[in-house]
């Protein structure tokens, strides 16, 4: 079954290049309109009723969210496309959404249109979207986060989570409410996003959030006791910049 897809971008070249992409290498998507300001592709969208819309952050008339906005309910999924690295970008990593930056690379692009066709539930799309939204009001502060688990998605916020401990190619979220979440993703990559949210990486197997730390155990080589009561191990390289970070709390 084929694909209804609209591109919204304000520069004509970078119109043309995604569309000569996308009819020389995916067959099963027709472009129904690409346009290039918010009020058009409001109204594209109505018309069209697209499966995908491919969505440049920043336009001349405003912003790709100003038309998110504008459409209720959000019945399409969207891709985000920027040139550069916006700051909204770890708003829409937060939300487990799709972006890809310019010059779109062909096969970052296959891999995000895999994976909106594999989006089946409206209600958990609509969740991400309105995690991204809440997000983005409160940059730069962001506060939610969406967990990806086997059996679906998690929206939960940050300041609920403990710490955070890498299991192989897996992370282990800990919470307050004392339930752990396991995520199919590497430790670095939430290190990445709530490094600047006062967590800190003190371990290789450990991201903690140092609002929730009781104390530091300087006995049996220093541990940190959080405030679930479970010990956390330090490595000797992080002890310093730990105790420093913890002074400015």
């Amino acid at each position: 079954m084929g694909l209804k897809a609209i591109i919204v971008d304000d520069e004509s070249h970078s119109r043309e290049v995604l569309s000569n992409i996308l009819k020389n290498r995916f067959s099963d998507i027709t472009i129904m309109a690409s346009v290039d300001s918010v009020d058009d592709a409001v109204s594209a969208i109505a018309i069209n009723n697209p499966d995908i819309v491919f969505l440049d952050i920043e336009l001349q008339s405003g912003t790709g969210f100003d038309i998110l906005i504008k459409i209720n309910p959000i019945r399409f999924n969207i891709i985000f496309i920027t040139a550069f690295k916006h700051y909204a970008l770890k708003a829409i990593k937060f939300s487990s959404l799709d972006y890809l930056l310019k010059p779109i690379d062909v096969d970052e692009l296959e891999i995000a249109i895999k994976k909106a066709k594999k989006e089946k539930s409206e209600e958990l799309y609509k969740n991400k979207l309105e995690t991204l939204i809440h997000n983005l009001k409160e940059q730069p502060k962001l506060q939610k986060l969406c967990l990806s688990t086997v059996d679906n998605f998690e929206f939960i916020d940050i300041e609920n989570i403990i710490y955070c401990k890498a299991n192989g190619s897996y992370t282990s979220f800990f919470l307050k409410n004392k339930t752990s979440v396991l995520v199919s993703k590497h430790l670095k990559e939430y290190e990445n996003l709530l490094v600047n949210k006062s967590f800190m990486r003190v371990h290789n197997s450990y991201l903690i959030n140092l609002n929730e730390v009781k104390k530091y155990v300087k006995s049996d080589g220093g541990y940190i006791l959080m405030s679930n009561n479970d010990h956390i191990n330090i490595s000797k390289a992080k002890k310093d910049t730990f105790i420093h970070a913890m002074s400015y709390l």
